[in-house]
This record gives C-alpha cells, structure tokens and sequence, in this order.
C-alpha cells in the first residue's frame, strides 16, 4: 500500500480493513477493470480510494501540481457526492491531491471555476458532470480510472444515457470500476459494453445481508402509527434516528409533531433545495439534530457515522428499497436497529419484503409508555455521572444544598429535571393478534358508550366530509379514531360524538380558542342533536337545486296539462325517420314562385 494513503488510515483509526476494502486493493488488480459486488456500509468508497490509487500516483507517494482531472467518481445522488468527497479528501490529504465536486443545485461558475484551475479527482452526478461535458468545462484528456459508485441504483434513477454519453466520451485506455450492491442484467450489460475482462469481485456481505442490523417488526394498532414510532424513538434514544416516509406530505406532517413534542428534527424530502438538505445533514452530523425524517429519494446515499437507529415509518415498496434504508445504519462494523412499523393489515406485505430481502426480523409490540419509562430509569442509573469525584469547586455548592433542601428533596427534584428535559412517551393500545382469519372477517359492532356531542361550523356547503373531518379530528385532539362515535354532516354545520371520557383530553388538545383546522369553530353541545326536527338542513332534491338549474326547479305539469306518455322510438324507427326528412328537406322545386306542375306534366 502507498505509504501516505497506509498513514492516513492509521491516523483515521483503521487497525483492520473491511472485506471489500481487502479485495479491490490486491495487487493483482492494479490494472484491472473490476465489477464489484458490495453491500451498503460495508466501506466501499474507501475500498475504490486504495483501489485506484496505483494508477494514479503510480510509484509516487504524491500527486504533481493539479491540471486535468486523473479520476471521476460518479455517484447517483448529491449527497453521496459530497460524502464520497469527503471520504476521498481524508485518505488522500497527505497525497496533495485536490478533490473537487460536480453536482446539481450547486452553482456551475464555481464548480468551473474549480475545474480551471486543476484536480486531481473529480466526484460528480451524472446529470451535472454531462452538463460540464458538453460545454467543454471539463477535459477528459487524461483520465486514467472511472467509479461508478451505486451503479445500480444510477440505472433506477434513470441515469442509463449520461452514464453511456459519459463513457463514451472518456479515453479509451483507462481503468473502469463499478461498484453495485446487486448486479442484474442491465449492470452485467454496462460491465460488459464498457469494461475490458472485468474482475467479478464478490465479498462474503453479498450472501448474508446486513449481518451488524438487528430488525425489528412491530405490530401496531393502525391508528398508533405515530405514536409507536415516537416510543420507539424514546426507548432507543439513539444519538442519530432516520425515519422513512413513503410522501413528502408525511414527512411533513411527522416533523411537525416531533418538533411538538420536544425532539430535535429535522427533515429532507425533494421539495428541499441543495442548501436546505446540506444543512440538515450538518445539523445531524455535529449533533444539533437527533432525528430525521426522509423520504427514500432524498436519503439515497446519506452516510450518518453516529446512526444508530432506523424506523420505517411508512412500509417501503419493495425489498430492495428495505435494505437500503435499513443500509443506513450498521455500517462498518458498527451495529444498528431497523425497526419496522406494521399495522395488522399489512402484515403479510411486511413478510414478503423481510422474505425478499433475506433479512430475518423479531416480531414484537412496540415499546409502551412503562416500557420507555423502565429504560429511561436504567439510562439514569448507568449514567457516568454518578462515578465521577466531586470538584472542589462543585464542593460548596453540593453542600449548600444538602444543608437546605437535605437528601431527598435533592433527589426528586433532580428526577424531576431529567424528566422534563425528554419528551413524555404514549399510551399505546393494544393491537390485536395477528389471524389471517381475523384479516378476512369483518369487526364485529361494538357499543360505544357515554359520548358528549359537539357541532363544527362547516357543512355540506364548504365540502365537508367524514374522511376529512376524522383524521383531522384526530390530529388536532390527540385523540385516536376509537373515541369517535357518528359523524353527521348537515347543510352548514357538522356534528361529531366523542366519548365521554376521552372528551376533556379532546378539548384540551384543540385549545381554549376551540379553533380546528380551515377556520372550523368547535362547540360543546348539552344534549345530543335531535336530526329528526333539524329545519336549518334542507335536503337538496334529487334533481339538484342550483339557482341556474330551471329545468330541476320548475313545477311538473298536473292534471288535464299533463302530457300524454308516448312511447320512444326504438333504433329501427330512428332512420327511417332521419331518411325522410333528409328527403323533404330536398324538394327541387322549393324555391320557384309558381306552382309545381302535375305528375306527368312537364314545364317549359
């Protein structure tokens, strides 16, 4: 290994070397093309760093002074851009290399600027680095390695074109690596149009998916969704939380009430600019934010070092989309939890994808409100802290209080503040056992109970209905669906049952102002409404009743006005009767003053 590149390493903390990382830096392979074959988090952009340093600096321990680029890396997403820039940047620092980047939403004058003025690699996105191409921003002259990092996920995206335009354009005496955690046909095809006797590297990570992962499968209530990923969230604690949603719109919605609920949190969805998801991704980096909730187009290709911990918030399409979420965490030997939230009706689509993705998960409830409280007491218990000597400064200060408050009172109210400080967790209800039978048999009726009424300000008039009116009930009450009874929509005004006991936390979640969402005015009623003799509601007749309607509001004719029935004509009668009066309509004679002559007679 080169001497700089072996000093960065040991100055970074690698005693030993990841599978893959072993594999592509055999000296066998210094001039190889290389297809290879490397799970997530398993250390590959360190791998194709040692990979590709032979061929750029040759014997040399480092570069000459920067001009045209030596190496490009091309990988699919922004993010994994700039992280596999900044992997490249440590490893090669005692090189002298300059390691510069192309990607999209970053301004190009500065991207060429940076280019004229000399690098060594170059790390882009497909789009951004066609774009320099083909206004002749970047000279491919002398290039002597391509990566293609992620390359199965580029063709996903839709990158299938840049990468051939890519490759095409580049020297045709160079080295090729791709790297893909999985390699179907269209990778095999690439590989093979594209590389000269590639090397099928497979490492031992291929075969046993995601060994450092513990997951987890959590069957919930479908209206504890949320709450079941906010107890989990509490019961783990993790230093760094990823948590996948299959909308942008949940993404915001989730943010919204963890940030609520006192977690710090952050969000990155496609709807962001470069700027905004580079910042979120710093602020989980030095530890400003703990949580982040993702959609899994924006999170592609993320390295998070402190992730401990992923939830699937929302169940994702597919089994490969799975083990890159759950690729999040886990990586490099370190170990993570991917906790999958499953309501019951979909717990045969969570046993297909744990089955297509090889993965084995333990099926269990999600935390309760007891058990986050029993952990956050053994966090308490084996915190540091209570090892640590008392400073001599601390000393007066500890004993003031002892003299004031004595023992005890010091206690709780140091239990006290470690409480506030964490947010409080739920109360989950409990989901029922999973029965393939149960799935296929309709819930039986259950009594309600004591309920309390209350009218919403907004009726059929404003397009109310119940599937609005329930989930944003829920929402904005804290309440789940379970304590709602009849929902009844009238003209102008809505009515919804609660129960009774759960009535005080609904109001208490809506606020003294008892304001809903859209402007909706919530109001307590004493006695359930009496639909039967309601005036204010008039139903609208069949016809419709819209003032530009004439034909619904005008009265039928009755009695000897009423017209005669007269039976339709059928199809057969209908052209006939078009036949004859396409006939009428061409007398030949229609348009002379006299009369028409005899049969028989003729005209002069």
């Amino acid at each position: 290994m080169i001497k700089t590149l072996a000093a960065a390493l040991e100055q970074r903390g690698y005693t030993d070397l990841t599978p893959v990382q072993q594999e592509v830096a055999k000296p066998e392979f210094d001039e190889a093309d290389l297809l290879v074959s490397a799970q997530t988090g398993s250390g590959k952009t360190v791998g194709f760093g040692l990979a590709i340093a032979p061929t750029l600096l040759g014997e040399a321990d480092r570069f000459e002074p920067a001009a045209d680029p030596l190496a490009l890396i091309i990988a699919p997403t922004r993010e994994l851009a700039l992280q596999v820039k900044r992997e490249l940047a440590w490893l090669y620092e005692k090189t002298g290399a300059i390691v510069t980047s192309c990607v999209g939403g970053m301004d190009m004058r500065t991207e060429r600027q940076a280019l004229n003025r000399g690098a060594h690699i170059v790390v882009a996105t497909p789009g951004r680095l066609c774009d320099h191409i083909k206004r002749g921003s970047l000279n491919m002259d002398q290039l002597r390695a391509i990566v293609l990092d992620e390359a199965d996920e580029m063709l996903d995206l839709g990158f299938r074109d840049d990468l051939e335009f890519i490759l095409g354009e580049a020297p045709a005496r160079r080295r090729t690596l791709m790297f893909s955690a999985t390699v179907p046909r269209a990778i095999a095809a690439l590989a093979k149009k594209y590389q000269r006797n590639a090397v099928r590297v497979t490492t031992t990570g291929e075969q046993t998916q995601h060994t450092d992962i513990e997951y987890r499968a959590l069957n919930v209530s479908p209206r504890d969704i949320e709450n079941a990923v906010i107890n989990v969230l509490r019961f783990y604690e993790a230093q760094n939380a990823l948590v996948f949603c299959n909308t942008r719109a949940a993404v915001n919605r989730l943010t919204t009430r963890f940030s609520n609920r006192g977690f710090s949190v952050v969000a990155l969805s496609g709807e962001l600019t470069q700027s905004e998801r580079t910042h979120a991704l710093q602020a989980m980096r030095d530890g400003r934010a703990r949580v982040c909730v993702a959609t899994d187009v924006a999170a592609r290709g993320i390295d998070l070092p402190k992730l401990e911990l992923v939830i699937h918030a929302d169940l994702p399409s597919n089994s490969e989309t799975l083990l890159h979420r759950s690729g999040r965490t886990g990586r490099a030997g370190r170990k993570g939890v991917s906790a999958l939230i499953v309501p019951i009706k979909l717990r045969r689509k969570a046993e297909r994808l744990l089955q297509g993705a090889k993965v084995r998960a333990e099926w269990t409830e999600p935390p309760s409100a007891d058990d986050v409280l029993a952990r956050d007491e053994e966090r308490l218990l084996s915190d540091p802290v209570w090892e640590e000597e008392i400073t001599d400064a601390e000393r007066g200060f500890v004993n003031k209080l002892i003299d004031r408050h004595g023992i005890e009172q010091i206690a709780a109210a140091y239990l006290r503040l470690h409480t506030a400080r964490v947010s409080a967790p739920e109360e989950l209800s409990a989901a029922a056992p999973h029965s393939p039978e149960r799935e296929r048999t309709p819930r039986s009726q259950e009594p309600f109970g004591p309920s309390v009424w209350f009218s919403i300000s907004i009726g059929r008039s404003k397009n109310a209905e119940p599937r609005w009116l329930l989930p944003m009930l829920c929402r904005v009450g804290n309440i789940s669906s379970k304590v709602i009874g009849a929902i009844r929509i009238q003209q102008d005004i809505s009515y919804v049952e609660i129960l009774a006991a759960s009535a005080d936390r609904f109001l208490e979640g809506v606020g003294p102002d008892m304001t809903l969402e859209a402007g909706a005015v919530l109001k307590r009623l004493d006695t359930a409404p009496d639909f039967a003799s309601t005036s204010h509601d008039p139903k609208p007749p069949r016809g419709g009743n819209k003032p530009h309607d004439r034909a619904a509001s005008k009265p039928k004719p009755r009695g000897k006005n009423k017209e005669k029935w007269r039976p339709k004509p059928t199809a057969s009668d209908a052209p006939k009767a078009k036949r004859k009066k396409k006939k009428k309509d061409k007398k030949p004679f229609a348009k002379l003053k006299g009369k028409p002559s005899q049969k028989g007679s003729s005209t002069a």
